[in-house]
């Protein structure tokens, strides 16, 4: 099985968060001794998410990230000397879907989940050279809608996704849509509010005790071996996911 870069092998050196992010998560990851590299806005994608890594960058491993074409060079000069590969996409991104979901893409396993049509060409090349799995659906953001728990379990509320999986060994848990904050849009999305840098803990972006699904949440976590980390206080919010790295 390929090396999934959102369930890294060890404790990473960087994670890319969301430049807009509370000081009380920057601060969490930075008392355990990582890095913590802040987006900045891509001007392109209209402003709930125009801050997301999830939405600008996809990680092809632990070690090397592929980037929009217009964040390219802030990217590599501040990764560069931590020896992390930055690679230039080839799709630049704009405001309107399905426009702005070149790498907004799930790995899972030996499996990448996306709408392949809209995928940027880079990434597909990667894959396929890495003999990953490549399995569509009508879902573009599929890394916002997508908590890899482990390389066998996700977590999602899109139906789409959990069908596209029927033929596979993934096990889904569906959870009602909503719940989980997003200024600027309606309501934010499982994948985006979570990430992990172990094999322990499914780090929370914020409180989910109001989700419906707390409970089934919870149990599906316990079954899969994994504890749920809330890093803050405040409601849980899409932060556009955390993106680990670690220096090779």
């Amino acid at each position: 099985m390929k090396l999934n870069p959102f369930l890294p092998y060890k404790k990473p050196d960087i994670v890319i968060l969301d430049g807009r992010i509370d000081k009380e998560i920057n601060d969490y990851f930075e008392r355990l001794g990582i890095c913590v590299i802040k987006t900045r806005k891509h001007e392109g994608l209209y402003n709930a998410v125009s801050y997301h890594p999830d939405m600008i960058l996809a990680p092809i491993d632990s070690n090397t990230i592929i980037v929009s074409p217009k964040e390219f060079y802030y990217y590599k000069e501040l990764l560069s000397k931590y020896n992390i590969t930055v690679l230039k996409g080839e799709k630049e991104l704009s405001r309107n879907y399905p426009y702005n979901i070149a790498y907004n893409i799930a790995r899972v396993g030996d499996n990448a989940i996306h709408n392949f049509k809209y995928t940027d060409e880079k990434l597909k090349y990667y894959f396929k050279k890495m003999n990953i799995q490549l399995i569509n659906t009508k879902q573009g953001y599929t890394k916002c809608s997508t908590s890899i728990i482990s390389n066998e379990a996700i977590i999602t509320s899109d139906i789409g996704i959990k069908n596209s999986l029927e033929n596979t060994k993934i096990e889904v848990l569906t959870i009602e849509p909503g719940y989980i904050d997003l200024p600027g849009l309606n309501y934010g999305f499982i994948g985006g509010s979570t990430g992990s840098i172990d094999n322990k803990y499914i780090f929370f972006s914020g409180d989910y005790s109001n989700h419906p699904d707390k409970e089934k949440i919870d149990n599906f976590l316990n079954i899969n071996g994994k504890i749920p980390k809330i890093l803050s206080n405040k409601k849980i919010i899409d932060i556009g996911s955390i993106i680990p790295l670690i220096c090779i």
